[in-house]
């Protein structure tokens, strides 16, 4: 099979160094330059889809921390609501018994004031009675003309009528 290509029949010679070449200079792009060529792709990668996804993830993470605070906000605030809760409790459970004390040492003082209040009004009555039956005596004597203090003390006179009345 000799075909006869003209002046584009290449030379045995010729044909082996252009494929030698050929393989050589694919071998160097493949070994230097496309290793380079895929870096720097890489890299440009990186700088725009890869910053993208690193802010995504970076915006998960602080949602994520942020919904951890919010709810974290929610316990504290439960915890201050119930701790506020049981100190009213306690105030008001004070409360009570500070008035339940006040109301024991009211009664307490008012017992004291009306037991204090019949003795004097004891003690009163009886002094108005020895003052009332002087002065009835003193009158009386005044009345008759004479001395009257035997014989009221005698008969007991005004005791009788105070007793009466």
């Amino acid at each position: 099979m000799n075909i006869e290509l003209g002046p584009l029949q290449p030379e045995p010679f010729m044909l082996a160094l252009g494929l030698t070449l050929f393989f050589l200079v694919m071998w160097t792009l493949g070994h230097g330059l496309l290793p380079r060529i895929e870096r720097v792709k890489a890299e440009r990668w990186d700088a725009t889809e890869g910053r993208t996804e690193r802010a995504e993830a970076v915006r998960a993470e602080a949602e994520a921390a942020h919904d951890a605070g919010r709810q974290e906000l929610a316990q504290a605030r439960h915890e201050a609501s119930r701790i506020r809760q049981e100190y009213a409790e306690q105030g008001a459970a004070a409360v009570a018994d500070a008035r339940a004390e006040g109301i024991r040492d009211r009664d307490r003082l008012v017992s004291a004031s009306h037991t204090r209040i019949a003795a004097d009004r004891a003690e009163a009555a009886d002094r108005l009675r020895q003052d009332v039956g002087e002065l009835a005596v003193t009158l009386a004597g005044r009345v008759v003309g004479e001395p009257v203090h035997t014989v009221a003390a005698d008969r007991r006179t005004v005791d009788r009528f105070f007793d009466s009345h």
